[in-house]
Formats: structure tokens, C-alpha cells, sequence
């Protein structure tokens, strides 16, 4: 029995899961076929609570062995600027290193939500960095930009002390991590210091385009006043368009992958295919575009390490692309 099933019955029998649920994975992607009927039911929306909710059994009982774990260490001066690792147990060097940016709709998140990324892509032999950054509404736009940024650097002066290799990091956000994310690298200004110098990123599902949320609203369903946006962007909509990063672009191209759920609110579809064509068509970009079938914006990040590879299928491969050598 593989580890997916045994987990799901461990579930099934402390009454967890419903028994109707079954053990068998879904054409889609592997989605469980009792989430996916609740997923489509629940439709395109971010409830955090519904959602999490689902997936709450399958995360207690997901796989941790072979994994070591530093929470809490500090990357800079705010309370917010600590960050988790998660790292193979079993000694190495050189490892590729993997910075996971949570989301949270720019002003709630923490890194201990994205647990199940760190505790998965160290069994797959990654040195993962999972940090937290600042909040709006008291840290507005570009502080996310600035403390991934600020991330990066710390990731490339300590990765060989953990194991990892300061040349082969790449950077994957979600949602507001995935907006802070894009702009932290497809902005030179953001850049640290010593340069960009990562192998890749992975967007999924985040805000590229704020002026486009502020104009489209009634489209989108985006309710006034937004307590995402506004609450980062700040109230004045007519300042949104010098903080979009499609129209900040000005890195040189380097390796991404933009992602997003076949259930993600209209925004952040729209936004995807906006970042992947800005890219090609005016920046020189080359990057792979990735719908995850069955999905919606929460449970994509939730099935990471449950057994359900909706998600991790498509990054493993992405990352496969830059380091082709490397196993767990």
C-alpha cells in the first residue's frame, strides 16, 4: 500500500474523512474525488477556512521523515522577518535551495501554513527557505518586493552552511507571495545588491497587474472598498498603475514558470496569461505556462504533499529543467 492510500485510510478510520470519499485518486491531476466534487461545489472562490478545513486531515497525516527543520531565524529587523528551513536530514552539500513565499492577500499569511512545501520538497532533496515578510496595511507596497528581495540575499549567504548551493536557488511565491515574488525579481530595482543571480522563479496564481484589479472590479466581482489590495496598493487607485509589475519589467530574462488554478478567482487567470505574454512579447522571456486542473486558488497549495500532485507534478519537472542531475 502506497503512502497516499495508507494516509488515506488512517484518515478514513479516525473519522476525518467519510468512508464515501474513497482512496482512489481522480483523472484530474490526482485530486481525492470527494474533494474535487466539494472544490467544483465551493467553485472559484478563496474561502480559507472552507478550504483548509478539507484538507486539514490529509496535512496532519502528511509525510515529514527524513526532514530537519530551523524555525524562527532572522533575516532583518522586523518581528515579521523570520524565516523557517527545511532541509534533508540525511548530510549533503551543494543541494539546490528552494525559497517558498506564502500568501495570504497582503495582510495575513504565515510561513507556518506552507509547512507541507518545505516538509515536500526537502524529501525531494531541496534546502527549502520559507519565510514570512510584512503585512499591509501598516507595510505598503514595495515592502514585500524589498523583504523577499532582502530573503534572497540572506538565502545566498548562508546556503552553503545548510547545505545548499548559492548558485542554484530558485524563488516560488503564491498568491501575494507570488505577486511579492515577481516584482522582487522582475524589477531591478529590487534586486539585491550582488544582483538577481537565481536559476529560476515560480509564480502561482498572484497579482501582477494592480491597476487592472482597480479598474475592472465590477468584472472581476472584486468588492469597494478591496481589503486586499487597497490594504498594500494604498487607497488611491490612480497610483496603482506605478506599482504593476507588468509594466515595471526591466530584468533580464531568466527561467519561470507561471501557474494557476482552473478554479482561481477570473483575476488571477487573467493576470497570468497577462505577466506570460508581456514576457514574451516585450521582455524576451521564454516562460512555461501551467494550469492546475481540478484546483482552486487555496486547495492547490493545501494538495502539496498529501499525495495529490496537481501542483508539485508540474514544479518538480520545472525544476527538474534547471537542475537535470539532481535527486533526492
Amino acid at each position: 500500500m502506497n503512502r497516499f492510500w495508507q494516509r488515506w485510510w488512517c484518515a478514513v478510520a479516525c473519522g476525518m474523512l467519510p468512508l464515501g470519499a474513497g482512496p482512489v485518486l481522480a483523472a484530474e491531476g490526482g485530486v481525492p474525488p470527494e474533494l474535487q466534487a466539494r472544490l467544483r461545489q465551493m467553485g472559484p472562490v478563496i474561502d480559507v477556512p472552507a478550504t483548509k478545513g478539507l484538507y486539514q486531515p490529509l496535512l496532519a497525516a502528511q509525510p515529514r521523515d527524513g526532514v530537519k527543520v530551523e524555525a524562527g531565524l532572522p533575516y532583518g529587523p522586523d518581528e515579521r522577518h523570520r524565516l523557517d528551513v527545511y532541509a534533508p536530514a540525511e548530510a549533503a552539500s551543494r543541494r539546490p535551495v528552494l525559497v517558498f513565499v506564502h500568501g495570504g492577500g497582503f495582510v495575513r499569511g504565515d510561513k507556518s501554513d506552507s509547512a507541507n512545501q518545505g516538509y515536500f520538497y526537502a524529501r525531494q532533496g531541496y534546502v527549502v527557505v520559507v519565510p514570512n515578510y510584512r503585512l499591509g496595511p501598516a507595510h505598503r507596497w514595495p515592502a514585500g518586493a524589498q523583504d523577499i528581495s532582502s530573503v534572497l540575499a540572506w538565502a545566498r549567504t548562508h546556503a552553503a552552511g545548510l547545505g545548499g548551493d548559492p548558485e542554484r536557488i530558485v524563488l516560488m511565491g503564491e498568491s501575494a507571495g507570488a505577486a511579492h515574488a515577481a516584482a522582487a525579481t522582475l524589477v531591478r530595482r529590487f534586486h539585491p545588491a550582488e544582483g538577481l543571480r537565481i536559476a529560476g522563479a515560480v509564480f502561482i496564481s498572484g497579482v501582477y497587474d494592480a491597476r487592472l484589479e482597480g479598474m475592472a472590479r465590477r468584472q472581476f466581482g472584486i468588492p469597494t472598498p478591496d481589503p486586499r489590495n487597497e490594504a498594500y496598493f494604498g487607497p488611491d487607485r490612480a497610483q496603482w498603475g506605478a506599482m504593476s509589475t507588468v509594466d515595471l519589467v526591466d530584468a533580464a530574462p531568466f527561467p519561470v514558470l507561471i501557474s494557476y488554478a482552473e478554479m482561481d478567482p477570473m483575476q488571477m487567470q487573467v493576470q497570468a496569461g497577462e505577466l506570460f505574454a508581456r514576457l514574451v512579447t516585450r521582455h524576451g522571456f521564454a516562460p512555461e505556462l501551467n494550469v492546475v486542473r481540478g484546483h482552486n486558488h487555496l486547495s492547490q497549495v493545501y494538495s502539496v504533499n498529501t499525495g495529490d500532485e496537481s501542483l508539485s507534478a508540474p514544479v518538480l519537472r520545472f525544476l527538474k529543467s534547471l537542475f537535470p542531475g539532481q535527486t533526492p
